[in-house]
């Protein structure tokens, strides 16, 4: 059974928000990791693309992983034509390249990072992770599981809001039947420094009949109406929906929880050292898309501490029944 390109990271047409997206086709079983400048600029991309095509007459696809650099020779036409995602579109650059770039009415969805600060705090919202160019450090393809690795790596930009030098690697996995992310973070600094973080995942839904299954009994957050003084309480329910604005952290969260789409699906949402979670929809804020999406995020509240050398990391496994 081929992942329902309904179920997983969504990206919605009218909501720009990130930069940083795994995304499915609309047309095929495609998943599209886009690395992405905020500014129509020259941009690598790779193409993680599952087993399994609609309209195939030749059968099963095996999966593949595939880097495009500048030197690949192939029209903007056909890219457009390949990628059928939403927020992108290719343009034709200099020597008749191709160029990646954003449409005026970018998406919102993926898994954006909330790195090296979750939520407010001293510097921007969620920090800059999720708002800069990721490099592609290496792609590969191993027992038929396509993969990718980013990085990430301090500059001037980051250090004029957080003054220490990192290393962030995150890696995609794709299966036919599942989506594995893993986030690394190294401290290349020669002092300590603490951090939180989060996956921001964005799951295409209908907001009305999604819930999530799970989180009973953990300690709660919620960040409605003032996200700096969040009201603590014990979640007491089974089931969790999305009955207006919802923004709340789940403290010491099981490593699985449940996810009904709305749309008949059930998605497992697991992770590894990712202490907490994290339930979103923006609501009447976001008033044009947010009937179409919610979040389920896997996150790390408290602050994570790293002596010089040492790494962080943490991994989600998302699959659909």
């Amino acid at each position: 059974m081929a992942v329902p390109a309904a179920s997983l990271p969504t990206s919605s047409a009218f909501c720009p928000r990130e930069s940083l997206q795994v995304t499915p086709s609309r047309f095929n079983k495609m998943w599209v990791v886009e690395n992405r400048r905020s500014f129509n600029n020259h941009v690598k991309r790779v193409f993680l693309q599952s087993s399994l095509r609609r309209n195939s007459s030749k059968g099963p696809v095996w999966p593949r992983a595939s880097q495009s650099s500048g030197n690949t020779v192939i029209t903007a036409e056909k890219l457009n034509q390949e990628i059928g995602c939403l927020g992108v579109k290719v343009e034709e650059g200099e020597g008749k390249l191709p160029k990646l770039v954003l449409k005026s009415d970018g998406g919102s969805g993926g898994i954006p990072h909330c790195f090296p600060q979750f939520g407010p705090g001293p510097i921007q919202q969620h920090g800059f992770a999720r708002n800069m160019t990721w490099s592609v450090a290496s792609s590969g393809n191993s027992d038929g599981k396509p993969s990718v690795t980013l990085e990430l790596k301090d500059n001037s930009y980051t250090h004029s809001m957080w003054d220490f030098s990192f290393l962030a690697t995150y890696k995609v996995i794709l299966d036919t039947e599942s989506l594995l992310t893993e986030l690394v973070i190294k401290n290349t600094d020669k002092k300590a420094f603490t951090f939180s973080a989060a996956l921001h995942t964005y799951f295409r839904a209908l907001v009305t009949g999604a819930s999530v299954k799970g989180l009973k009994g953990c300690t709660s957050l919620n960040k409605f109406p003032d996200p700096v003084n969040p009201i603590k309480g014990v979640e007491e329910r089974e089931v969790v929906n999305f009955p207006g604005f919802v923004d709340c952290v789940y403290l010491a969260a099981p490593n699985k929880v449940l996810l009904e789409n709305g749309l008949g699906d059930t998605i497992s949402i697991e992770n590894k050292n990712w202490s907490d979670a994290v339930l979103w929809n923006p609501h009447l804020q976001m008033e044009a898309c947010y009937k179409d999406f919610v979040c389920v995020e896997n996150a790390k509240i408290a602050n994570a501490e790293l002596e010089p050398g040492q790494t962080w990391s943490g991994e989600q496994y998302l699959s659909v029944n």
